[in-house]
């Protein structure tokens, strides 16, 4: 039995990816089967059991397991780890989009191929820097098959394929109607999903030499809150489980973001015309709020140096949501033409829209200044204050007898110190609760394609290859606040804090207007191959192909706040361009009978001078029909994206992070301790990068080593070690924690910032926070510290992936199939380049890398289906995450969880108590029914047992308490979805 068609005829495993051993299938068999080119290979084959372990995802195995974006069936694949973006994830760089990361090398190391061509990259680099394809722009209802090819592969596509590829093979030809339609939700209500397509073709290719085919598909998933889901994911509150209490306005007079009740302290004001010129300290220790009408209760607090009474706020619940509001939609067509005998030409077209609609928490009056502002709007100044006196725009309120001139009816202050308004100036804490605050996202990709295929002579195929794609991203953001106009709206009075909902809608545009910022990236290419066979060798022919392609890459991020008017809205942007020229080889020799050899090879040449030549070598042994071994080594390059290379570039990227204790008792003593300070507290702190035109290109080299074995024709199991190392590593501030550390090792700024400088060339303070108004005189808080893209070191990954696949009948109509895949990481280490060695596998870290989830060192999943005779199939698959400990290298040098813990808080019997964010399991229930030979319907509940995703205290805080990658499941619960298909 050939184990291709134990792949392709198995509709009942998940993952499909049967790696057994290829056998001598009778001669009525061999004629059946049909030669497929798999991913990491020019030449067709009857098997895909290469000597590089491929996983094969077929659109069978898809429907099977309830997938219906190609985000989550790549989700699925247990190699992808750190780095892999989820479309849930909303608060970085490239909120919305989704990616794989394979081997967790990063998106950047991942290349992603739709038929084996590329496509235009997402216009927003990942992080600032780390480019990727889009997943949710692919078409989902047209996919026969998605290859996973777990090894390095730069030899055949090129840089970018240092990690591995994904290869998603659309249908080629298609006669008739076909199309499906679901819906469906959570069982709390929400999550709606609804989703259809239809495909129509004409043609019968085999007879006439041609056919044409139309699809268009369209899906709406519904948003998710974070208040919907309750305790521990609508709260920055442990104290249930023993942790501490980080809400805003729960237990602190002075919170460090404010809330949409505005609390407010007398102090001092140097130039009354200024909003920004607040003195250090406050005049007295009380505080009081503008307006006590609280919806949840009010706290008050008697001692200490922030005393009064404001309303209690929880703004995770009240505003943050698990989910974003998705559309997609997407048009394609495809035409086939046989030209004559040996030529074959195809051409396709496509058109997809991604839409995506984040909402989050409103912006407020702390924190203020603009990332790279000239130095009059970056002053380190401790927040807003309200003017005793209001003035008409332009008029000058020092003036006494300035025409117009009054009170401040949102200063309780004004009326007592009229005559000194100097020391009558309201500091406010205050959340723009009447503001809404998010981002929609559209992201349209046009894309074509056009091939020609034929061959001559006895032994002679060749191809030619175009594409062309353009991704053009339409961002619009709300409620960031404009500088000018909010100041100006604080000294004439025009914004009302007292009461907002009586704010006019043109107070509030004006305030924070939207902010639309387009951007785009394109990719032109063509491409050609040509193979023969040379003569036969004992295991049959050997092989050559040749090949070329040249490319041209475009990018054009534009900078979101490029006139540095908009109070931290970012100011990364990324420029490039470049033609990529390259030129391949392949050689497959099957030596002996039992023995087959493949050499590849690949020269890449970029415009801006990087070349490199990409060698790969790989053997498969056969030495009995049920056992096969098999290996690969390479070498490969990734080249710096236009993001890290172009001096034009920048961006800063955040990370959680808790000051030392040092620091914490220097502020009025831990959060954990009597006298909480949020300033004190864990914040998001951020790396300024600037794009280095004198980076080199990483190298890697890699290798595999595998077993394939099939006992018995119902039985086959795979085990494949893998081992990768990147030297010359492109990194952001590879020593950025010893920044960190080396700042907050000073007591005062000056001494802080010359520390950081001594890290080393590049390293400086780029923004340092206000002074914290109840220690003045205490060491501020460093927002964001200047750490350089460098080549660092290296790091190594190494692990194995185990599969098996059991196929065995129940009864004369009753069939089960089951099939595991594991991956286990052995190690994922970071060398940088003053000899440390920072460790991330099964931690959090790199907790700077997109969604900052972390390496889990286990990952898993196992199908088990029953197909009662041609009409119904049950299917159940679990999927494993294993425990993740909660540190993380990048951040902290000391990974001990007394120490080094994300969620410590100083306190070292709490970072013992969450060392560890549990394993997380989670089942979904397929079920299907063939109606007639035309009609199937089908049912699904995900999440059957309703797990819930384990508390992750150390994540990032837009997502309070959970990693939105791995566990996402566990946040949206329980889910149903009923649906029909149907082909005529």
């Amino acid at each position: 039995m050939l184990a291709s068609s134990m792949i392709c005829g198995t509709a009942v495993a998940l993952l499909g990816a049967s790696q057994a051993v290829a056998q001598t299938a009778p001669a009525a068999e061999q004629t059946q089967v049909e030669e497929i080119v798999v991913t990491g290979s020019l030449f067709r084959r009857t098997d895909t059991e290469t000597p590089s372990p491929v996983t094969v995802l077929t659109s069978e195995n898809l429907q099977r397991a309830g997938i219906t974006t190609a985000a989550d069936a790549i989700r699925t694949i247990s190699a992808d780890g750190a780095g892999s973006i989820p479309t849930g994830f909303q608060g970085g760089f490239s909120a919305g989009g989704s990616a794989v990361s394979l081997r967790g090398l990063g998106v950047s190391s991942t290349l992603v191929l739709v038929d084996g061509l590329r496509s235009a990259n997402f216009p927003i680099n990942d992080d600032g820097h780390n480019a990727y394809v889009d997943l949710n722009s692919i078409p989902f209802s047209l996919i026969e098959k998605i290859e996973v090819l777990k090894d390095g592969a730069s030899s055949s596509y090129g840089a970018d394929a240092i990690g591995g590829v994904v290869n998603l093979k659309l249908r080629k030809t298609f006669v008739g109607v076909m199309g499906s339609a679901e819906a469906g939700e959570s069982d709390r209500g929400d999550a709606e999903h609804k989703r259809a397509d239809l495909t129509l073709g004409y043609g019968d290719y085999a007879e006439s030499g041609w056919n044409v085919y139309v699809n268009a598909e369209y899906q709406k998933d519904g948003r998710v809150t974070n208040h919907s889901r309750g305790f521990p994911y609508n709260t920055l509150d442990l104290t249930p489980i023993g942790g501490v209490d980080n809400n805003t306005g729960d237990s602190s007079m002075i919170p460090t973001t404010g809330t949409p009740t505005a609390v407010v302290t007398r102090v001092v004001q140097t130039d009354l015309n200024n909003p920004l010129a607040g003195g250090v300290g406050t005049i007295n220790n009380q505080y009081q709020a503008l307006n006590l009408n609280c919806a949840d209760g009010t706290f008050t607090v008697t001692t200490g140096s922030a005393q009064g009474t404001s309303c209690k706020y929880n703004l995770a619940d009240k505003y943050n949501q698990i989910a974003p509001l998705q559309k997609r939609f997407a048009v394609n067509g495809r035409l086939s033409v046989r030209l004559n005998e040996n030529i074959e030409a195809y051409a396709t077209g496509s058109f997809s829209r991604s839409e995506v609609s984040i909402k989050g928490q409103p912006q407020n009056t702390r924190l203020r200044q603009p990332f790279g502002a000239p130095a009059t709007l970056a002053s380190n100044n401790p927040g807003m204050v309200l003017p005793v006196w209001i003035c008409s725009s332009g008029v000058n309120c020092a003036d006494p007898s300035a025409a117009g001139r009054r009170l401040n009816p949102n200063n309780p202050y004004a009326a007592a110190y009229a005559n000194d308004p100097t020391n009558g100036a309201a500091r406010i804490y205050y959340v723009f609760g009447d503001i809404p605050f998010g981002s929609d996202r559209r992201n349209e990709v046009i894309r074509g394609t056009a091939g020609l295929t034929g061959s001559f002579g006895d032994d002679w195929n060749w191809k030619v290859e175009a594409v062309g794609a353009k991704d053009n991203l339409r961002l619009v953001q709300h409620g960031y606040l404009n500088i000018a106009n909010t100041l100006k709206a604080i000294n004439t009075g025009s914004y009302n804090f007292v009461n907002p909902e009586q704010n006019t809608a043109d107070v509030r545009n004006a305030i924070a207007p939207d902010i639309t910022t387009p951007s785009h990236s394109s990719l032109m290419a063509i491409e050609g191959s040509i193979t023969k066979r040379l003569w036969t060798l004992p295991g049959g022919d050997m092989q050559l192909a040749v090949g070329g392609q040249v490319r041209r890459e475009v990018l054009e991020n534009n900078n979101q706040n490029a006139r540095l008017d908009t109070w931290t809205l970012t100011t990364s942007s990324a420029f490039g361009k470049h033609t990529v020229s390259a030129g391949y080889f392949e050689v497959l020799a099957p030596v002996l009978d039992k023995v087959e050899l493949n050499v590849s090879g690949r020269y890449d040449h970029y415009s801006e001078g990087y070349g490199h030549f990409s060698p790969k070598f790989g053997v498969k042994y056969t030495p009995i029909k049920q056992l096969a071994f098999r290996g690969t080594y390479a070498k490969g390059f990734r080249a710096p994206t236009f993001a890290e290379a172009s001096a034009r570039s920048q961006y800063a990227g955040f990370s959680n992070y808790t000051p030392p204790t040092s620091f914490q008792n220097a502020h009025g003593g831990t959060v954990t301790g009597g006298n909480k300070n949020p300033y004190a507290g864990q914040y998001s702190i951020g790396g300024g990068y600037n794009g280095n035109p004198d980076l080199k290109p990483e190298v890697s080299r890699s290798f595999t080593s595998g077993v394939i074995f099939e006992p018995t024709r119902w039985l086959s199991m795979t085990a494949d070690y893998y081992n990768v190392k990147k030297s010359g590593l492109i990194v952001a501030g590879p020593l950025l924690a010893q920044a960190r550390a080396a700042y907050y090792s000073k007591t005062n700024q000056a001494d802080g910032c010359a520390a950081v400088a001594a890290i080393g060339p590049g390293y400086s303070c780029n923004l340092v926070d206000g002074i914290d108004p109840q220690f003045p005189n205490a060491l501020p808080r460093v927002l964001i510290i200047n750490a350089p893209f460098v080549n660092a070191n290296y790091q190594i990954t190494s692990g194995i992936d185990v599969a098996a696949t059991v196929k065995a009948p129940i009864t004369d109509s009753i069939r089960w199939t089951s099939r595991v895949e594991v991956t286990h990481v052995f190690k994922s280490d970071l060398h940088t380049a003053d000899g440390k060695v920072q460790k991330y596998a099964g931690t959090l870290g790199p907790n700077g890398l997109s969604a900052g989830n972390g390496t889990p060192n286990w990952r898993g999943n196992w199908q088990n289906t029953l197909a009662f005779g041609d009409k119904y199939t049950l299917s159940a698959t679990a999927y494993y995450v294993g425990k993740i400990k909660q540190v993380a290298a990048d951040v902290y040098e000391d990974t001990s969880c007394e120490n080094g813990n994300l969620y410590n808080n100083g306190d070292k019997e709490m970072g013992k108590k969450f060392c560890h964010i549990k394993s997380f399991v989670n089942v979904d229930l397929n079920a299907t029914a063939q109606v007639t030979d035309q009609v199937q319907v089908y049912g699904n509940v995900g999440n059957l047992f309703d797990e819930k995703a384990p508390v992750a205290p150390g994540a990032y805080t837009s997502n309070p308490n959970y990693l939105s990658a791995f566990h996402y499941a566990g946040l949206i619960g329980r889910t149903f979805k009923l649906g029909v298909r149907f082909q005529y």
